[in-house]
């Protein structure tokens, strides 16, 4: 397996200026993600779990600090190539799964290979993959209307994978789940990190997943504890 670190947070500072003050949100924040490791970030609402999310994900950019992610720097790139960067090398799960309502599971997961450049005919190769992982390739002509909230969001989970990530990102992944759906969901998320060979990061009020996942950090006061 890969040795680089699928996520590097060095001395992360974020603040934001509220009221005329300025709130120090994140504080020096220090991650280190191997591919195939699986972590859980835990804090109450208001810590800041969001933007150190957004921060990892290339979504936002820190006060201070550097991301490296599967081993490239993100400091010093210019917003096209931290597009391409996050496009090829994150995936991104969120609470809700936002699907194309108008495409099938199948094309939900080759559309974000086309973007990135694949041909139509590897793209679908590589959907038919991730469909028999999570076990939906019964359901691969269906539009997400036609789709469980637990099937929505294992397709959700195999659009991040699409583009073969470093790392990824899930804020909050099986929070619309009832807990029977979740507990599946996040059994299929942890053996498609394990056998995929990336990183997770997953924020999570769940204390009972955050504890089946290789180790959990708590933001509290602006650092990882």
């Amino acid at each position: 397996m890969n040795s680089t670190p699928a996520l590097l947070l060095q001395d992360i500072h974020r603040s934001f200026e509220q009221a005329g003050n300025k709130l120090h949100v994140l504080r020096g924040c220090q991650l280190t993600i191997a591919r195939g490791e699986k972590v859980a970030l835990i804090g109450p609402s208001g810590a800041g779990k969001s933007t150190l999310l957004h921060i990892a994900g290339l979504l936002e950019k820190p006060d201070e600090g550097d991301i490296f992610v599967g081993g490239q720097k993100a400091s010093g790139l210019d917003d096209a190539q931290r597009t391409a960067l996050r496009r090829d090398a994150i995936g991104f799960v969120y609470q809700y799964h936002h699907l194309l309502p108008e495409f099938s599971a199948r094309e939900n997961i080759i559309v974000p290979q086309m973007i990135a450049g694949v041909s139509i005919e590897d793209a679908g190769k590589r959907a038919d993959e991730l469909l028999a992982l999570i076990n939906l390739t019964a359901r691969a002509s269906h539009r997400p209307a036609q789709l469980s909230g637990g099937e929505q969001q294992r397709i959700a989970i195999a659009r991040a994978l699409a583009n073969k990530p470093a790392i990824l990102i899930a804020d909050e992944p099986t929070g619309n789940l009832d807990p029977h759906t979740a507990e599946h969901v996040f059994d299929v998320l942890q053996d498609l990190v394990t056998n995929q060979g990336l990183g997770l990061l997953m924020a999570t009020h769940n204390h009972t997943l955050a504890g089946k996942m290789d180790r959990a950090h708590e933001l509290k006061d602006g650092l990882l504890i």
